[in-house]
């Protein structure tokens, strides 16, 4: 692709953006990026952009796809039971000097198809459970941390496969720029606009102490129990020492946490769900009494079943989130095959963790307070897609009023 002036202007608005609005680097602040190889360009620029707003030093971990498909197709079984403890001490590292951490994506979603999914779910439980301390700061907003992406090509041939080659790129820029409002006059304005919007719809929803949630739609029909002091919130966050972040980019939900043990019925996906180098498509899970009971999947079957039995927590339910179908991706029309734009097109729950930010004090609440609240725990948090143009949610209110929150997939309230 050329690298005409106008697409570089774009780039460098994007790269100014991820370190100002999303990471929110500040002064003196240390930076860890995480990227693959391929988005070198892109990176030296967010580097740079984070050097100006006054990082005290960047760290870039770079990985490479192709070698990492070797691993697991090569390596030792039970290396896949271990972590290195190195890795590990460097992610608590950034802990430790309240860092900032950007993870920059750039996946093939057909990375690790046809691998033996144990292969898989064992490293990555044994990730989950070395990266503890540091996936709890996560999930607690104890640092700033955020998630961008930029295309590569084989992301690109899977999102539009009927166009040219040499346009598939291009063309998954123009949208990711669009998604993260890189076409407006301002994006950081912009940004700061929409986020209000969000806050705006999240504080309408807190207002109706709501007890619980009911979805209906093709292939589902499921209940979801919410704690009496449940909190919506925004992908919009804040640190301790009062750093505001973005932690996804693009965002449009505004979410919550369920009662591990309120959930019932019955949810089928509406996109799929790439997991790990894998498209899980088609599938409905049955729960009862919060607890996934049934699984079936046209594609990925059994790797989602690995998933969900990752440890007791992977079975149930840690995040609830509200997304508009009338909204800038889902208009788009384009299936991105990464979670991170999918999500932010529909409707979509969460198998796994919880965020504790989302209950009242939860965040300095101990791990057997969060238990007696209904939280769920895991080392897994992955969201999945159940949203469409005909879905209704109704909410009960604790006054016993039921009132319509979607109607035909849109907001109602």
């Amino acid at each position: 692709m050329t690298l005409h002036k106008d697409f570089q202007d774009k780039v460098k608005k994007y790269a100014e953006l991820t370190i100002k609005v999303g990471v929110n680097v500040q002064a003196d602040q240390p930076l860890w990026i995480s990227a693959p190889l391929g988005t070198e360009d892109f990176v030296r620029i967010v580097v740079k952009e984070a050097y100006l707003a006054g990082a005290r030093n960047v760290h870039v971990q770079w990985y490479d796809e192709e070698i990492m498909r070797t691993h697991y197709e090569l390596a030792p079984e039970d290396v896949f039971y271990e972590y290195p403890s190195w890795l590990a001490a460097a992610h608590e590292w950034v802990v430790d000097v309240k860092g900032a951490f950007l993870q920059i994506e750039a996946n093939d979603p057909d990375l690790l198809k046809g691998i033996e999914p144990d292969r898989i779910l064992n490293y990555e439980k044994a990730s989950g459970d070395a990266l503890d301390r540091f996936y709890e700061a996560i999930e607690k907003d104890e640092i700033s941390w955020s998630i961008v992406a930029i295309p590569s090509e084989k992301w690109a041939d899977k999102v539009f496969p009927e166009l040219p080659q040499p346009d598939r790129v291009p063309s998954l820029w123009e949208r990711i720029f669009t998604s993260v409002r890189i076409d407006q006059p301002d994006p950081i304005s912009a940004w700061k606009s929409h986020i209000q919007t969000l806050s705006d719809k999240a504080a309408q929803l807190n207002s109706l102490c709501l007890q619980s949630l009911h979805y209906s739609d093709r292939g589902t029909d499921l209940s979801i129990e919410l704690h009496e002091d449940h909190i919506w919130l925004t992908g919009a966050s804040k640190t301790p020492l009062g750093t505001d972040f973005i932690a996804n980019m693009p965002t449009e939900e505004v979410y919550t946490v369920p009662v591990r043990t309120g959930v019932n019925g019955t949810v089928t996906s509406t996109k799929p769900l790439a997991y790990n180098g894998n498209v899980i498509e088609g599938f409905t899970l049955t729960f009862v009494d919060g607890k996934i009971t049934d699984v079936s999947a046209e594609e990925g079957e059994e790797i989602l079943k690995k998933l969900i039995d990752t440890d007791e927590g992977a079975a149930y339910l840690g995040e609830v989130a509200l997304v508009p179908h009338q909204s800038p991706i889902s208009n788009s029309g384009v299936l991105f095959f990464n979670t991170l734009f999918d999500e932010n097109a529909s409707n979509h729950l969460a198998i796994g963790s919880s965020y504790p930010t989302c209950i009242k004090d939860g965040n300095i609440l101990s791990d057997e307070e969060r238990e007696e609240k209904g939280l769920n725990e895991s080392v897994v948090h992955e969201d999945f897609m159940i949203g469409s143009e005909s879905m209704d949610i109704d909410g009960i209110c604790r006054d016993g009023r039921k009132i319509p929150i979607f109607r035909n997939g849109n907001w109602a309230i």
